[in-house]
């Protein structure tokens, strides 16, 4: 039994998600095969059609799937401004594996020219809604204005960035450490 197919569990339709998910965050988005899906969940590839037309609509269901996630997870948290930031960094270095997995939305833009509009807006929406969250958070923690005039939404998008860039060199090297470095870095920037 391969890892992708030990995290699924539930219906065959949130097994298949959740193995593409996991393919997703590990070899990429151009890195698996419908095959590989089927394979990992223990069905026929023709039974994915059943589930998902196209890649491209498997993909979009991940990310999808990875927005909602995110929202629940920041709806179910209340907290200061500076909890929900360190949260937020958490979150980045466990649930996405910091050192062994990427984010799903950061894992699809090594093929963004091999994907289709819809893919990529999904993508997008996950990035803006962490942004927007982010602009949030960081509006809380300081006055407009900090660190040289730069807005809260622009502080917002260098945060998103940088743990998208850190989770990227945690996984070439293996080491968590490394996206523990860089955040660590980030946070002596930040407001709070």
């Amino acid at each position: 039994m391969s890892s992708a197919t030990a995290l699924a569990t539930g219906s065959t339709r949130e097994q298949i998600l959740a193995v593409a998910r996991s393919l997703i965050e590990t070899r990429s988005y151009l890195g698996f095969s419908f095959q590989d899906v089927a394979d990992a969940v223990g069905i026929r590839k023709a039974s994915l059609y059943h589930h998902f037309p196209t890649k491209e609509a498997l993909g979009i269901a991940v990310i999808r799937e990875a927005t909602q996630l995110f929202k629940n997870w920041e709806a179910a948290r209340v907290r200061a401004p500076k909890d929900a930031l360190e949260s937020y960094f958490r979150m980045y270095r466990n649930t996405l594996k910091a050192g062994s997995g990427m984010c799903p939305a950061g894992a699809l833009t090594p093929g963004w020219d091999c994907i289709n509009d819809e893919l990529r807006q999904a993508v997008q929406e996950l990035r803006n809604t962490q942004v927007l969250w982010l602009t949030g958070v960081l509006g809380a923690l300081a006055p407009a204005g900090h660190k040289k005039g730069a807005s809260a939404a622009s502080l917002a998008a260098y945060v998103f960035s940088v743990c998208q860039g850190a989770l990227l060199a945690s996984r070439m090297t293996g080491r968590a450490e490394d996206f523990d470095e860089a955040i660590a870095q980030l946070r002596s920037s930040l407001p709070g």
